[in-house]
């Protein structure tokens, strides 16, 4: 008596192909937290988080640039030490920086259809250069947007104090994560010459 068996892929390739790049800019992300130091005039920290976020958004697109930033943001809520500081939990989530981490996702999102619109996937290196800076500049204002919100609850300030304190100081900071993302971007142009 033979028996054959074929074998059942419970998932596609393509998918798991995706959910290891995702897996792959969520530690990225994790790793650019650990740069963190203080700003005098704030309590949140600098880190370089949102180039994770830019890069997520811009190479992965919106639907798995998201699920990047969510694995992330869920790696960190369960205990991972992946958050600024090697801070982990909820508390973290639902400390004075939170309003940013819970922001990753949509930010992600928001690069990834500001990059490649919502017909698939495109080449990033094909985009011109003021469709990439409008993206990451339209998601810069969802991060700043959850993150001014969440600082202004947590610390019990008005708008305008949070504002100060969780957006302005890192507005230049935000600028240099774009160019970095824009170099990224562009690298192969930039070896081959």
């Amino acid at each position: 008596m033979s028996t054959t068996t074929d074998g059942v892929d419970l998932v596609g390739d393509e998918v798991v192909a995706n959910v290891a790049r995702a897996a792959l800019f969520a530690a990225l992300t994790g790793v650019f937290a650990q740069v963190a130091f203080q700003l005098p005039l704030t309590p949140v920290p600098f880190t370089l988080q949102v180039l994770g976020v830019f890069l997520a958004g811009v190479f992965l697109g919106p639907v798995w640039g998201a699920g990047a930033m969510t694995l992330y943001v869920v790696a960190g809520a369960v205990g991972v030490p992946v958050y600024a500081y090697g801070a982990a939990g909820l508390g973290t989530l639902f400390g004075q920086w939170g309003g940013y981490l819970w922001s990753y996702p949509l930010a992600a999102a928001t690069v990834g259809v500001g990059v490649h619109g919502s017909d698939g996937l495109v080449d990033p290196d094909d985009v011109g250069l003021a469709r990439l800076l409008a993206a990451m500049t339209a998601a810069t204002l969802v991060v700043y947007a959850f993150g001014t919100a969440g600082y202004a609850l947590v610390a019990d300030v008005g708008v305008v104090p949070a504002l100060l304190a969780a957006a302005v100081p890192f507005v230049p900071s935000e600028a240099l994560k774009m160019a970095a993302t824009v170099a990224a971007v562009r690298s192969d142009d930039i070896v081959a010459r």
